[in-house]
């Protein structure tokens, strides 16, 4: 396919089971850009439980159909993330090194790929204001885009390992990044400055961080088990290594058994969700007074296997949901109150890796090993 032309098309919907998901009849179809894309039309198998009837049901989102399946990456995709406020665009990025961008409305066109990684894009987080994206990569380095021309603005230089997570400040008019890495470390970068401002040594390779909801604390994971809470402030003015030594976490919230694989901020900022390959995910209660314990709930039921993938969980905007990729190639949706599982949703050939929720419809993306991207709307 053409470069700026990924491929979309609608899906068909999944019955009961992965097997009855319609025989796919393809048909060339010019798109915008000149390039040939593939439009996509199902027909039900015969027997299936379910088959797909355009209208037949309740439709609750401005998707141009319940699923869409966005092909572009040439490469297992890892992460994505739509963006804040409007959602009027998705990025994804993956293993090819690529990050592509793509409209949520319409036919979900693909209408930038960002390249510049010289390695997979493990992670990616858009800034609070919606105009630019940061990568980060096992090529060491974390990347500035801009969403709007898709070019790349900057290279943050100072981890001197795999760069496994990254998150952008929640406030508008900050212009914080929090990073952390494989060499034990998590960084502190202001877009504005060329060097990070501050890095902190932490004894075990990190593989998840987060920002808390007023900017001046960080939360870290990794192969250590356990979430740490970081005052921002004291751990600046002790990194460099004076008189105290390293700075000390806040708080270490204990409670998983193998590597946590990602961390989200509640939408009210008041919990942490973590996901881990010891098949749990768990949300914690992160305000400074807490009663009793700070693990709120466990949810279980999604699969990590032997590829130990760095898979990403997510809250829905209302923070009344909580999701995750998972190895048994399902997306799992969960109630954040009750860990009941409210959706499993087949369709991905491969390991999900990452989702995540549309700020402000009932869309759940999803970005799987077999290099697909769904898109999918969900009952109100």
């Amino acid at each position: 396919p053409a470069h700026m032309a990924g491929k979309r098309k609608a899906a068909a919907e999944p019955s009961g089971d992965d097997a009855a998901l319609g025989v796919v009849v393809q048909r060339q179809k010019t798109s915008e850009f000149g390039g040939s894309a593939l439009a996509v039309t199902t027909q039900p198998k015969p027997f299936s439980q379910k088959a797909f009837q355009p209208g037949a049901h309740q439709r609750t989102s401005s998707l141009h159909a319940p699923i869409m399946l966005l092909e572009g990456h040439e490469d297992a995709v890892t992460c994505i993330e739509f963006s804040p406020g409007d959602g009027d665009v998705l990025a994804t990025g993956g293993a090819d090194k690529t990050l592509l961008l793509w409209n949520v409305r319409g036919e979900n066109e693909n209408f930038a790929a960002c390249k510049g990684h010289k390695n997979a894009i493990l992670d990616l987080r858009w800034t609070a204001d919606g105009n630019d994206l940061v990568t980060c990569s096992p090529d060491t380095t974390l990347r500035l885009w801009d969403a709007t021309t898709g070019q790349q603005t900057k290279t943050m230089k100072g981890h001197s390992g795999f760069v496994n997570a990254c998150d952008t400040s929640k406030r508008l008019g900050d212009f914080t990044v929090v990073s952390g890495g494989d060499d034990r470390s998590w960084k502190m970068w202001d877009l504005r400055q060329k060097k990070c401002v501050f890095s902190v040594m932490d004894g075990f390779p990190v593989t998840a961080v987060a920002f808390g909801a007023d900017g001046l604390n960080v939360y870290t994971a990794g192969i250590e088990e356990m979430v740490k809470q970081w005052d921002v402030r004291t751990a600046s003015s002790n990194a460099n290594g004076d008189a105290n030594g390293a700075p000390a976490p806040l708080m270490t919230l204990k409670g998983h058994a193998d590597t946590i694989t990602g961390l989200r901020l509640s939408p009210d900022g008041s919990k942490i969700l973590s996901n881990s390959t010891d098949g749990t995910m768990k949300t914690w209660d992160i305000r400074p007074y807490c009663e009793g314990d700070r693990c709120v709930q466990t949810f279980a039921g999604h699969v990590h296997n032997f590829e130990k993938t760095l898979t990403r969980c997510t809250w829905s905007p209302n923070g009344e949901k909580v999701a995750s990729g998972s190895a048994c190639r399902n997306v799992f949706v969960w109630d954040a109150v009750s860990a009941k599982i409210e959706y499993k949703l087949p369709g991905h050939l491969g390991s999900v890796h990452a989702v995540n929720f549309h700020p402000n419809e009932p869309i759940l993306g999803s970005a799987g090993a077999d290099r697909k991207v769904f898109l999918g709307e969900l009952a109100d």
